[in-house]
């Protein structure tokens, strides 16, 4: 009989630890495969490791938990259950059941039928969130996919089923700093999404502030492609060049005695170039930021304790 991982990123989730494990495992019980549930808490603050070691008290059959040392972020947490999962199959989910878990049944259904590698989850909606982090996320999209050379689905979610060969894929990838969304669609292999309306947290909050969001978003343009870098020294130099023809213009007319303020067009010429250029360098630095890190070759995160 094949296997079953579910991996379950967990950050302060103490209050949906165990309304997830009531949703999840009634729909799993019914697959043909056997599972188990990996569960990785992420340096949580709450009683939610207190929580996890509960329900692996109660059902070591089924359950594993990892216990980070702090908290490393959910692209290490994810990283961390893709390496423990033993399964033929896994899917990745979040524990605040917005990842609904009936789609399960579906996900394999449509994976048989079509003989796909990957069966993916997209959101056709964003109801219920802000209207300014929708069109955020939307500009993310339509930037990333600009400039890549694989799409990532706008809407697309880490919840997803994959076969043990596309998950030994995503994992032989060796960087430090990863962006799972642009991971999955980089490793190709057949995908196919199914689509649902948004489902609000079943319990507490969300974790994702819009800074944070756009620190991920940020992250993952600068770790996934190298546009941003190339359009800031593409664009420098005709901003350079139309910024000296207007210099000389308005230099001309004022030798021929036009009324034109030439110290304050200097000092606004020199006031733009010096941002475009502090722009450029900060682009560079992130790349550069980013190079200093996987030249460290630290590892993504720190078990304190395995449960199994």
């Amino acid at each position: 009989m094949s296997l079953l991982s579910v991996v379950v990123p967990c950050f302060n989730e103490e209050e949906t630890v165990q309304l997830f494990y009531d949703a999840v495992t009634p729909v799993l019980e019914k697959l043909p495969q056997e599972y188990e549930l990996i569960f990785v808490n992420d340096g949580s603050r709450d009683h939610t490791l207190a929580l996890l070691q509960e329900l692996y008290q109660s059902h070591q059959d089924t359950i594993r938990v990892i216990d980070f040392s702090r908290n490393f972020g959910k692209e290490s947490a994810l990283l961390a259950g893709l390496r423990a999962a033993q399964g033929d199959y896994v899917i990745v989910m979040d524990a605040d059941l917005q990842d609904p878990p009936q789609l399960i049944p579906k996900m394999f259904e449509t994976m048989e039928a079509h003989d796909d590698d990957v069966v993916g989850t997209r959101r056709v909606t964003r109801e219920g969130e802000p209207k300014i982090r929708s069109f955020f996320a939307r500009q993310f999209y339509r930037l990333i996919n600009r400039w890549t050379e694989v799409e990532i689905v706008d809407g697309a979610r880490d919840f997803r089923l994959m076969k043990r060969p596309v998950v030994d894929a995503i994992l032989s990838l060796q960087e430090y700093g990863r962006f799972s969304k642009g991971l999955f669609a980089w490793v190709g292999f057949r995908c196919e999404y199914l689509e649902y309306e948004n489902v609000k947290r079943a319990a507490g909050e969300t974790k994702w502030s819009f800074w944070k969001l756009f620190r991920y978003a940020i992250d993952g343009i600068v770790e996934f492609t190298s546009a941003p870098a190339v359009l800031a020294a593409r664009a420098g130099i005709p901003l350079t060049a139309v910024m000296l023809v207007v210099l000389i213009v308005e230099l001309i007319l004022a030798l021929c005695g036009r009324a034109v303020t030439f110290e304050a067009l200097l000092l606004s010429v020199i006031l733009f170039l010096a941002g475009l250029i502090l722009s450029a360098i900060g682009i560079l630095g992130e790349y550069l930021s980013k190079t200093y890190n996987e030249t460290k070759k630290r590892p993504s995160y720190i078990i304190r304790k395995f449960y199994h």
